[in-house]
């Protein structure tokens, strides 16, 4: 970390609000104007619409990630969490990795910290239940199942064969709907090469507590994808919760009761809890409170964008819906950040912040390998796709909205070659405890039974 006597602005997260942000006021700045200082627990941006497709083993997870110093090399990059706020000193206290906390002076501040898994207290959830927030949790998933088939097809045991072979899912939204159908196609093509299991072994149930799946493409594209997976063979369960996970036993609401190694959770998402120590002005649910300007309410040198803010809808109050606030998704969070690092240069300058107004352009979700659905908004019309012309919207969408040509470029040559390779179906579940084997080889050799007890008799004698 450097010091300076140039004014500092502080981006607390390194996510898409945060890394585009935080581009943004680097592009528009005049040299030496400022210094932009990012902070993040982790030293890479995800892209977690790739998640499921990382999941399923399409997209290398190397290639979901961006590596922020690589992006931001006029920035300084911190890893670490900012814990407090201290508005009236100005000054962030910084947790690094290693080491004592120290405070970090700012003079403009954006909060970008973005949201979190929102959980329930469950019994069984924290000790038993899969994420789909981050990459690791993403290849975790990946080596998990696939670890699932190598139990079921090497056992003998019935109730442990049908236990690894039985996959739940809890949240029907775009990451629970995506991911099980990706996850679904993975596994299936993976029993191919198992001579003992077949997907008709395999159980794939989807639980959501509200009355359909995928609201965000409209009822009758939600609908579509309900009936699309349960062709497939994946039972859904709607206006139902799980109760209970403990030791793998899943209990849901409406009596339905299995056993399962595998319990994803993608029941929505929170703002991120750190936010209450900041002393910031927080909505009903714990976003900060933004006006249609990214600044936050009763400031003039901290704005807020992304899914751990409340950001108005000006487009959709302009069309007569009050109260409308911006939905949690990449594409607002993609537009935000490019108004909120303009404002950022604007307010740093003294001149007027421009309001941001976005209309919905839509939403697109792929449900495993060629099959998808999709809703453009082109004006007062929309258009409603399904199927595999869906699924290369999904594909192009998100590629293009991929953050570098880098990546881009890399996910596109991911694509490319699955069309003529076939899928890697290893399960590397190793890999989350790589010094075991090495741990178990260097440990002390165990004294012979024989020789412990010569031992024990001449110490014996001895005394």
């Amino acid at each position: 970390m450097s010091t300076t006597e140039r004014p500092r602005i502080l981006v607390v997260g390194g996510g898409y609000v945060g890394l585009y942000a935080a581009r943004r006021i680097l592009k528009k700045m005049r040299y030496g104007e400022a210094t932009v200082t990012v902070v993040d627990p982790r030293s890479y941006m995800t892209y977690q619409p790739f998640l499921p497709e990382a999941a399923a083993g399409s997209i290398s997870p190397r290639h979901v990630v961006v590596p922020l110093r690589r992006v931001l090399p006029k920035a300084e990059v911190l890893t670490g969490r900012v814990t407090t706020i201290d508005q009236d000193r100005k000054v962030a206290t910084v947790a690094p990795l290693v080491g004592e906390a120290y405070e970090l002076p700012f003079d403009y501040l954006v909060v970008a910290l973005g949201a979190v898994s929102r959980t329930f207290p469950i019994p069984g959830l924290a000790e038993q239940g899969i994420g789909m927030k981050g990459i690791e949790e993403a290849i975790g998933l990946r080596n998990h199942v696939l670890e699932q088939l190598d139990k079921a097809d090497s056992t003998t045991d019935e109730d442990v064969r049908r236990k690894a072979l039985t996959f739940v899912f809890v949240g029907g939204g775009f990451a629970g709907a995506e991911t099980i159908g990706e996850v679904e196609d993975m596994a299936r093509d993976a029993a191919k090469y198992y001579k003992s299991v077949s997907r008709e072994d395999m159980r794939f149930v989807l639980v959501d507590a509200a009355d359909k799946i995928l609201p965000e493409v409209g009822p009758k594209l939600g609908a579509y994808g309900k009936e699309h997976l349960e062709g497939r063979g994946v039972e859904v369960y709607l206006n139902t919760s799980m109760e209970s996970c403990v030791d793998g036993h899943v209990v849901l609401k409406n009596g339905l009761e299995v056993d399962s190694n595998t319990i994803v959770w993608t029941a929505g998402v929170k703002p991120n809890p750190v936010l209450s120590r900041y002393g910031l002005p927080l909505g009903p649910r714990g976003h900060v409170d933004t006006a249609p300007t990214l600044q936050v309410q009763g400031t003039d040198y901290i704005w807020a964008a992304g899914d751990n803010a409340q950001v108005p809808d000006v487009a959709a109050r302009k069309a007569g819906v009050e109260n409308a606030w911006c939905p949690p998704n990449a594409q607002h969070a993609l537009r935000q950040a490019k108004v909120l690092g303009d404002n950022v240069v604007s307010g740093m300058r003294g001149f007027p912040q421009k309001e941001y107004a976005h209309s919905n352009k839509g939403a697109v979700a792929g449900l495993g390998l060629h099959k998808g659905v999709a809703m453009i908004v082109m004006g007062k019309m929309k258009i409603k796709l399904k199927g595999r012309l869906a699924w290369y919207m999904h594909r192009g969408y998100h590629g293009l909205a991929m953050p570098t040509w880098n990546r881009k470029i890399r996910v596109f040559a991911d694509w490319t070659l699955a069309m003529f390779l076939k899928r890697e179906v290893v399960s590397l579940g190793a890999i989350e405890s790589p010094r075991e084997e090495f741990y178990e080889a260097a440990k002390p050799a165990p004294v012979p039974a024989a020789a412990a007890a010569a031992k024990t008799e001449e110490k014996a004698k001895a005394s």
